[in-house]
């Protein structure tokens, strides 16, 4: 049936809607215009003309159109034959069947032509619909012809147990059961930067990066990348101090491939000319990233150990120096390999597999195998043990061009001051587990929005009282003999003596009070912070692997939190104190014209109150 529809005077449409003609076809006047045919002058849509449509339709509906403006018409957005969903003004009344004059109707009378077609790239319309294969199926019911899953069942829950096995070479073999499709692989070395003293330092940090590439089986990185894509895997190489992490993640079933693939890739390189030439690049170029950032945090990390260490052991640079690039060749690496990569020193950790299989492939690939680098010619390994010496290393530089752009990071001042606190084998381990917890801190802006860590000490003294604190934040670092507890701060220049005090002040009120509620909530937060990250699986693998390397056991999560529940504010007060006695260790970035000299930070922290000693002038 013919709808009446509104057709609008030409003048009424606004700009960009223009018509392109008059419509002739549809009974329409001089001077009218049927909305169907106004055209956008900047290029038709069918969405923009629907989107013009619909508001002119809540328009028109509110107000109701002009009576002149109606006009008869076959063709209307309001009320389009076929169209489904199209809106119909409840102003407007239905034609008769013919809108023909009267006395006209009849033979005579032709139906007026079709309309033009629509343009190209009208929008289909969509049909949305329960209706389908699985329309009578229950929800309760399995789909057909869709695997079962699998779920984990009470009964079946792995035993929160870490299995060790050692072979006859000395590797020892560690697993922890999760459920899943996927594991965790890798081998953890008991090697690092801080056993360099007798090589060329940098070798940990080139072997990370030469990680991975071509072996005795495979030619290239690509050939590796490849072999793993077929089990969904994934590999990467991490080094610190202390410990080298090279580990994989793929599906389970792909064991036996991913323990060959890994003793390949620890055993086996080829370190050719190529390979070390394109490390150098990569080295350098981190070097000089490392130097640009605006998060100067590694950099300070790398300052505070080489202050508080003087030469020896985590001391040493954990990234090769600049001078040191062009001096690592092949026979570098493979003396130093030939020391450090020996079985006795390497942990197979794996997490989501079965002990059994994984122990079977360990003897298959990594028992009775001669490395690359030959079994012969080995030296004695490092075991020096870690000296605090404390001290201070300063590094003078513009920070006003780290962070260009529109909306730059503010020129700042970066201090880090830090005690020697314990080893990770050391009783009082927790303890200063909770009490730099306790301390917390952050930025004064966080990407992931304002709420966490409010109630820490760095937070509610230092960053909510002084608003030109840009940054506060308590780090720490423990190793197999050693341990450190600093806290990190960014200010203006100018405020760089303030800054020092502020800190200095918080290490002296670590030895004082301790808040039950604070202490409380420290123990919570750390609990939290554990289970969770225990949740992730290659966070589990590191856990394994560390824990086994150093102790040759693994202290289970329940014991951790056992242990944790335990501490005191007798322990928080006992551990600062026997912290405070020690010799400071300092590290300065920036514009340091304002720094305080060592010696007063010193007697800041010896003092009862943390302030640093007066300054006085003859001359004002």
């Amino acid at each position: 049936m013919r709808q009446i529809c509104v057709c609008l005077l030409t003048s009424l449409i606004p700009h960009p809607w223009v018509p392109q003609e008059p419509c002739k076809s549809f009974g329409a006047v001089n001077g009218t215009l049927c909305l169907t045919h106004a055209r956008p002058a900047l290029g038709h849509t069918p969405i923009t003309q629907r989107l013009y449509d619909a508001a002119l339709w809540n328009k028109l509906r509110a107000t109701g159109p002009p009576p002149h403006h109606q006009k008869l018409c076959d063709h209307s957005a309001f009320g389009r034959p076929g169209v489904r969903g199209a809106p119909r003004c409840p102003r407007i009344r239905r034609a008769r069947a013919s809108s023909a004059p009267r006395g006209k109707r009849g033979a005579s009378y032709s139906r007026p032509p079709p309309p033009p077609p629509p343009p190209l790239g009208l929008a289909a319309r969509r049909r949305f619909s329960s209706a389908g294969a699985y329309a009578n199926v229950p929800l309760t019911a399995p789909l057909p012809g869709v695997p079962r899953p699998i779920f984990a069942t009470v009964d079946g829950q792995e035993k929160f147990e870490t299995r060790v096995t050692t072979l006859d070479n000395g590797l020892r073999v560690a697993s922890q059961n999760k459920f899943g499709q996927f594991c965790t692989v890798g081998i953890l070395i008991n090697s690092g930067s801080r056993y360099e003293a007798k090589y060329i330092n940098g070798i940990a940090h080139f072997l990370e990066k030469l990680a991975f590439s071509s072996t005795a089986r495979f030619d290239s990185k690509d050939e590796i990348l490849l072999t793993l894509e077929k089990h969904g895997g994934i590999c990467d190489c991490q080094t610190s101090r202390d410990t080298t992490m090279y580990a994989v993640s793929a599906d389970s079933r792909g064991l036996d491939t991913v323990v060959g693939l890994l003793a390949d890739v620890v055993l086996q390189p080829c370190l050719t000319d190529e390979e070390l030439e394109m490390t150098r690049m990569a080295v350098q170029f981190e070097l000089e990233d490392l130097n640009m950032r605006p998060d100067p945090e590694p950099l300070l990390t790398e300052m505070i150990h080489e202050a508080a260490y003087r030469g020896n052991t985590v001391g040493l640079r954990r990234f090769c120096p600049a001078e040191n690039i062009a001096r690592i060749n092949r026979e570098v690496l493979h003396a130093y390999l030939r020391s450090y990569y020996t079985p006795g020193r390497m942990v197979l950790a794996g997490v989501g597999v079965e002990h059994e299989h994984l122990v079977a492939c360990a003897a298959r690939h990594l028992l009775g195998v001669t490395p690359a680098w030959g079994a012969t010619g080995a030296t004695a390994v490092d075991r020096s043990v870690a000296q605090y010496t404390g001290g201070i290393v300063k590094l003078e530089r513009d920070m006003s061009s780290v962070s260009p752009g529109p909306t730059p990071i503010p020129e700042l001042a970066h201090i880090m001051v830090g005690l020697e606190s314990c080893s990770f084998l050391d009783d009082d381990f927790i303890p200063f587990a909770v009490l730099n917890m306790m301390m917390g801190g952050g930025g004064s802006f966080s990407a992931g929005g304002p709420g966490k860590g409010m109630f820490s000490r760095l937070y509610l003294n230092v960053l909510n009282r002084y608003h030109w604190m840009y940054n506060a934040t308590s780090y720490h670092h423990s190793y197999e003999d050693t341990g450190l507890l600093c806290i990190h701060a960014s200010a203006d220049p100018r405020q760089v003596r303030d800054m020092v005090e502020i800190i200095t002040r918080e290490f002296i009120l670590m030895g004082g009070t301790v808040d039950t509620v604070e202490l409380e909530r420290a123990k919570t937060q750390l609990m939290s912070m554990l289970m969770m990250n225990l949740e992730s699986r290659p966070v589990i693998f590191e856990d394994v692997g560390r824990q086994v390397l150093a102790t040759h056991s693994r202290k289970l999560p329940h014991e951790l939190c056992a242990l944790i529940r335990e501490v005191k504010p007798e322990d928080i007060k006992r551990v600062a104190a026997k912290m405070l006695r020690g010799k400071p260790a300092v590290a300065a970035l920036g514009d340091l014209s304002s720094l305080p000299s060592y010696e007063h930070i010193q007697a800041a922290l010896s003092s009862r109150d943390g302030r640093l000693p007066r300054m006085y002038r003859l001359f004002r």
